[in-house]
């Protein structure tokens, strides 16, 4: 699926991998749930009790591609990689 039609869907979540301070310095996605990539691992439990779809996101795209990838190694399905935040947002203010 496409991830303009993913941000659309009314069970979707949003996961933020950036560290507080980036979300801090440069600002946030309304709504996205904080969870630093190096606390992934550690949380996998409760990630995986989020409604899906799950849109993961960071700065620029790749930390949010090596946690997806790890997410559905772990057999997690519609995790999708919303790439930078500044993408996500835009995303949102089309839809």
């Amino acid at each position: 699926m496409e991830i303009d039609k993913v941000i659309k869907e009314p069970t979707v979540t949003f996961l933020d991998v950036r560290e507080k301070e980036e979300l801090i310095n440069e600002g946030e996605v309304k709504g996205a749930i904080l969870i630093p990539m190096r606390e992934v691992p550690e949380r996998l439990d409760e990630i995986k009790l989020f409604s899906k779809p799950l849109v993961v996101f960071c700065r620029s795209g790749n930390r949010s591609e090596n946690v997806v990838k790890f997410l559905k190694d772990q057999g997690l399905t519609e995790v999708y990689n919303g790439g930078g935040f500044n993408e996500v947002n835009e995303l949102l203010e089309d839809h």
